[in-house]
This record gives C-alpha cells, sequence and structure tokens, in this order.
C-alpha cells in the first residue's frame, strides 16, 4: 500500500513539473519575442522607481487658483505645443510655481525653437498668484522672458465636460490609480490632443529645432517599442481621427495598476490596429492611414537604456553627434533626475541646455 502511494506521488510530481517546465519555456518563448529594452523599462518603472508617482491629486479639486484657466483663455492658434504639469508641489507650498530648471529647459527649448508657436505649461495643481511675474523662482522668470510662453491652470473636472471622458473621471478611476499623478499625465496628453490640435512634449523632452512640420506623428523609442513623449495631432480629418481613436482607448483600456499601460500603451494599441501590424518597424504612414511613426532617431537617439550618457563628458563628442538630425533629446528624468549636471561642463546635457535653453541654463550656478 505504501508503495503505491509512493509510486503515485512521483507519477503526480512528474506530471506537476512537465506543466511547470512547460509553463516558464512558454513564458520564456514570449519574452524573447519582445524587445528586451521594453522588458527592462518595464521592470525598472514598476519595482524600483514606482514610489515617486503615488503622490495623491487632492489638488486637483482646489479652487484656490489665480492664474488664467485654459477653459477661460483657450490656445488661439493652430500651431500649439502643450507641456503638463500633474503634480500637486505648487499647491503644497506657498502657491508659488514649483517648476525645476530642467522642467523649464524643456519649456525654453520649445519656445527658442519654435517662436511662432504658442507653447502652453499647464498646471493641475493651483497656483495662487495672481500676476505670474511676481514669482520667486528663476528658472520660470526667464521663461516670462519669452512672449510665446504661456502659464495656464487646469481644473480637471471641468477639462473632461462634454469629452469622452467625463463619466469615465466621474467614477473615480484615476484618484484610485496606485500612480494618480503619471496617469493624469497620461489622460491630459490625449485629452489636450482630442480638445486642440497641436504637439505634445514630455517635459524631460528638449526641443532641438522647428517642429513646426510634424504633422500627424509620434516616434518610436526603439524598433519595437513606441514613445508617447512627442505626439502631434492636427485639426485635418486624420489627426481628428487618431485624436479620438487614442482617447476612447483610453477610456476603454484604463488601468489603474500599471504604470505604462496608458501612456505608450494606448498608442502602441490603436496603431497596431490602425496600421494593421504588430511591429513598430513595419508602422509607416501607407499603413498606417497618413500616421507617420518616425524612427527612434528623431526623438529619441538616445535610448532609455543609455540614458546615463547624457552625463558622461567623456562621451561628449559620440553623444552629440547622435543628435545631428534630431527633432529632441528625451533625457529619461525618471531614471536621470538625482544624476547632477555640473554648469559649464562637457557633458552632454549641459551642452544641449547650454544651447537651447540658455536663459533657464544662465540661472544655475554649480547645478543644472
Amino acid at each position: 500500500m505504501m508503495n503505491g502511494k509512493i509510486f503515485i506521488m512521483g507519477h503526480r510530481s512528474i506530471w506537476l513539473f512537465i506543466i511547470l517546465a512547460s509553463v516558464l519555456t512558454l513564458i520564456t518563448f514570449c519574452l524573447s519575442s519582445l524587445d528586451s529594452t521594453l522588458w527592462y523599462k518595464i521592470f525598472q518603472m514598476n519595482m524600483g522607481l514606482q514610489t515617486g508617482h503615488a503622490a495623491p491629486i487632492t489638488c486637483y479639486d482646489s479652487t484656490t487658483n489665480e492664474i488664467e484657466d485654459i477653459s477661460d483663455v483657450p490656445p488661439e492658434k493652430e500651431d500649439n505645443i502643450f507641456f503638463h504639469e500633474t503634480s500637486c508641489s505648487s499647491a503644497a507650498g506657498d502657491g508659488d510655481f514649483v517648476f525645476t530648471p530642467r522642467q523649464a529647459c524643456a519649456v525654453e527649448s520649445a519656445a527658442k525653437a519654435n517662436p511662432n508657436a504658442e507653447v502652453n505649461v499647464l498646471f493641475l495643481s493651483p497656483i495662487r498668484l495672481k500676476d505670474s511675474s511676481k514669482t520667486k523662482n528663476l528658472a520660470v522668470q526667464a521663461l516670462l522672458t519669452y512672449p510665446n510662453i504661456r502659464f495656464k491652470h487646469v481644473n480637471l473636472e471641468h477639462y473632461v465636460k462634454n469629452t469622452p471622458l467625463e463619466e469615465w473621471y466621474k467614477s473615480q478611476a484615476l484618484k484610485k490609480s496606485l500612480w494618480p499623478t503619471s496617469h493624469a499625465s497620461d489622460v491630459m496628453r490625449y485629452l489636450t490632443l482630442w480638445k486642440y490640435s497641436g504637439t505634445y512634449l514630455d517635459l524631460d523632452v528638449v526641443v532641438l529645432k522647428s517642429l513646426h512640420k510634424l504633422k500627424n506623428c509620434a516616434g518610436a523609442e526603439s524598433p519595437r517599442a513606441l514613445g508617447a513623449g512627442v505626439i502631434n495631432l492636427d485639426s485635418s480629418n486624420i489627426g481628428r481621427t487618431m485624436a479620438a481613436s487614442f482617447l476612447h482607448e483610453l477610456r476603454n483600456t484604463f488601468s489603474g495598476t500599471s504604470w505604462g499601460y496608458n501612456g505608450p500603451g494606448v498608442i502602441t494599441r490603436v496603431l497596431q490596429r490602425t496600421c494593421h501590424v504588430k511591429k513598430v518597424q513595419d508602422m509607416t504612414s501607407e499603413h498606417c492611414g497618413g500616421f507617420t511613426v518616425h524612427p527612434p532617431s528623431a526623438f529619441y537617439p538616445v535610448s532609455f537604456e543609455a540614458w546615463e550618457d547624457y552625463f558622461n563628458a567623456n562621451k561628449s563628442e559620440i553623444t552629440m553627434k547622435m543628435h545631428t538630425d534630431s527633432y529632441t533629446a528625451h533625457l529619461s528624468n525618471k531614471f536621470s533626475v538625482r544624476k547632477n549636471v555640473i554648469v559649464g561642463s562637457r557633458q552632454p546635457y549641459a551642452l544641449i541646455a547650454a544651447q537651447h535653453c540658455p536663459e533657464v541654463y544662465a540661472t544655475c550656478t554649480s547645478v543644472f
């Protein structure tokens, strides 16, 4: 009897081993078929760096804002550029702008390279300054010297009214998210481009040349991974169709438990359906109804895996050459935020800042 039990247990163990081995083999195959850099990024963002995006967003409900609201003063031009600051940092202090020099550098670079565009910097946190020129933030003071930069507030509850996200927002899905400020950024990029035409840029994207000729496009971060840090949607039928597709995809598939599902995930899924292809390298304008996916060199010349190259003076020459034909440089703030840039150094980030955001860079004495 005992031998029979041992035989049965051994038999079950063998089958359990076979099943586990099969599952592991399948997982390994799936992972190997995807871009390794994408899995690296997902791992980093969900494991080591997620806590910085878990801040509450109670400031979105505040009624203490005193700067102009975008609903009252909408963009006046077709050629708009949008940045979004979705943290509640400004509300936590004395009501002045909480805006870092690196964020300001992104804004200045866009305004400098695109003097005819209206550059809108949208804050979801209330700013309690009746006169923005009274700010004590030196970087913001530098930005105010540009006539095409506008600082505006967004009341998100009002902003979503009469949009496909109105009922979704009422469901409190955003406030229940594990990363509400990060997911608010995802919501804002697609919602703003649905409401207005123009170009959305992340606040860690430095503009290197005019974006005026870019129409209905985004960029690949790698041969198999799309980025959502630079997106243009104009007022044409193509632009409006894609804007609606992105926003409906966000509403229908929003996940509050996945960091990247609602940002690059949205644009990837929509384009896979629209272009009828799975691979990014197959997303041509012909396949995608006139929407263009630019190669990594256009917007993300240095991959996020190699973000430290922007801080390595020894790699200055080769890193700068990589940007020769690029529209932007993506500085991967999620990884690089604690890495110093020494003012006046040969670090590539320092060289880029000195050339493309000189007014903001000049406000920094030792560290940028």
